[in-house]
């Protein structure tokens, strides 16, 4: 296993035809425009590669991504409490990487060992197949916060679970333990938490026997459009989060959320 490039906040290696990639912002890895530039650089650089067939995509850390970070400061505050800053150019430009990350062209495994949530969610559903444990939490916990869902959650969720099952993931912001997440299809194999990677290696590694042309060509045409739903979805979905970001029930939502406490919603 080689070092592959170096990142400031992911490890890249490359073994056998298989890459890793590890977001390294532990314990929460909430994610920034840096973070998701980071990793689509790395996921152009291998597509580029012939000696990479597919890859594992995973964290260090207590969750696989509790969220983004789009402030300049911390997502926790002084206290060890959660907070959100929305700037409209910031998200922007985020949902612009984020689109980056579904035009890549070879096939990508998700090791989800433990939390997804919100926009972390929507990092999830880069990965053509996830690999999760019982202990993992998926949470579309957009809601709940008074907000609307992003990162082309609206096309890319219900592409993978069903409109109905979405819709219950966005309508209740309910999280969903892994074995939950295993049986609406969010997770293709279930194991037991200390088997999450080396099952998602496993798979990229049986993915990677198989001709590079042939899954790279079958991927394009399973996925052809994928990229450009996923930039029209988010161009929508930021039209809708600057308009609730305004309303009173966006900052109970976060203040709520603070606080660890039932939200009182007053629709305005």
């Amino acid at each position: 296993m080689t070092a592959y490039g170096t990142y400031d906040d992911i490890g890249v290696t490359l073994d056998e035809f298989v890459a890793t990639i590890e977001i390294q912002r532990p314990p929460y890895n909430f994610f920034d425009i840096a973070l998701i530039n980071q990793i689509a650089d790395a996921l152009e650089k291998l597509d580029a590669d012939v000696d990479c067939r597919s890859s594992v995509l995973c964290s260090k850390g207590k969750a696989f991504c509790a969220g983004a970070n789009f402030g300049n400061g911390e997502a926790l505050d002084e206290r060890g409490q959660f907070k959100i800053e929305l700037e409209e150019d910031r998200v922007s430009h985020l949902y612009l990487e984020a689109v980056r990350l579904f035009e890549c062209r070879k096939p990508i495994v998700g090791a989800i060992e433990g939390p997804a949530v919100g926009g972390g969610l929507g990092l999830a559903m880069v990965p053509d197949f996830r690999v999760t444990c019982p202990e993992a939490r998926f949470a579309a916990n957009f809601t709940r916060l008074g907000f609307h869902p992003g990162f082309g959650l609206t096309e890319t969720l219900p592409a993978i679970v069903g409109q109905q099952n979405a819709n219950l993931m966005f309508f209740t912001s309910r999280r969903f333990r892994g074995d939950e997440a295993r049986a609406m299809g969010l997770a293709d194999i279930l194991v037991a938490q200390e088997d999450v990677r080396t099952t998602a290696h496993a798979l990229a590694e049986e993915i990677a026997e198989n001709s590079p042309l042939g899954v790279v060509e079958t991927r394009a045409t399973v996925r052809a459009g994928l990229a450009n739903r996923v930039r029209t979805a988010t161009a929508r979905e930021l039209e809708i989060q600057k308009r609730l970001k305004a309303t009173t029930d966006f900052k109970e939502g976060v203040k709520a959320m603070a606080e660890r406490r039932a939200p009182n919603f007053i629709g305005s």
